[in-house]
């Protein structure tokens, strides 16, 4: 008998839209893996071709993911992550969100992965999402994330999920840290869909976005992903390089790298964008 699994892999394209100063557009097919972070052992188990925090065609790491470490950790010894994600949750009294977690994410393949934004789902014992967690990193070696509680509206009738924040994580050098992230999240089912508007004072400048459609995770599966998709993540990171030369052939602006945030997690309240910020003062 087949065991069946609410982790998924998600095959789609990554689209990215810049609208001004200078007008650019790109395209990529990708897959990710939606995880529940209590499978994955048992993907582990089930799997030949996926491993955690031991190398294989696809991998987990533990200590690719999560922007914080628990009180006594030592350097090279990461906690498991979902240990991790509780502390988090707890501690912005969101303890009930850590019911179930799912976290959106690039595996390691061949043991290498870098992931530009990982998106944790965390649900109530009712199965509702209470919060969205948004792990972004940069390629200088960054982590940061946003945690926004999906508040009262939470996800609407046709299973989106719109939330903002501030930006006050350095991504692209060029790209102002005066700026607003609006998020739109189609919820994991048969598809999936992130996508991502980001605005100055002069309106929306930046649209990004993954649409993707669901698979099982079975070997046969990741067998077909691993030959559509050969060395994808190291392509991932190619790919940003390449862009980035492309910009400023265009003439883009650099924006100095500022020190990370002091705090690994930004816990954000209800519409904590800048520019709601600026219409209080």
């Amino acid at each position: 008998m087949t065991q069946k699994f609410a982790s998924a892999l998600y095959e789609g394209v990554v689209t990215h839209h810049r609208l001004r100063p200078k007008k650019h557009k790109l395209r990529y097919r990708v897959f990710s893996f939606l995880l529940d972070l209590d499978e994955i052992d048992g993907l582990a188990k089930h799997l030949r071709l996926f491993s955690r925090n031991r190398f294989n065609l696809f991998s987990f790491h533990d200590s690719d993911h999560g922007s914080v470490q628990l009180k006594g950790e030592k350097g090279g010894k990461t906690a498991d992550l979902r240990a991790r994600l509780e502390a988090v949750l707890n501690a912005h009294d969101l303890g009930e969100c850590a019911h179930k977690i799912k976290l959106l994410c690039y595996p390691r393949l061949l043991g290498f992965v870098f992931n530009p934004l990982s998106v944790y789902f965390c649900h109530r014992t009712d199965g509702s999402v209470g919060a969205v967690m948004y792990e972004v990193s940069n390629t200088f070696g960054d982590r940061h994330s946003y945690l926004i509680p999906a508040g009262e509206n939470g996800v609407d009738q046709k299973g989106v999920l719109r939330q903002s924040c501030a930006k006050g994580f350095y991504v692209s050098p060029f790209i102002d840290m005066e700026a607003d992230y609006h998020f739109r999240i189609g919820m994991p089912g048969d598809t999936v869909a992130v996508a991502i508007r980001e605005t100055d004072a002069k309106g929306a400048f930046l649209t990004a976005a993954f649409a993707g459609d669901r698979n099982e995770l079975s070997d046969r599966k990741l067998s077909g992903a691993f030959i559509r998709y050969p060395l994808m993540t190291l392509k991932v990171v190619a790919g940003i390089h390449w862009e980035a030369l492309l910009l400023w052939r265009k003439g883009m602006k650099f924006h100095k790298r500022p020190a990370p945030p002091h705090q690994a997690v930004t816990y954000v309240q209800a519409n904590g964008t800048k520019a709601a910020q600026a219409g209080k003062r």
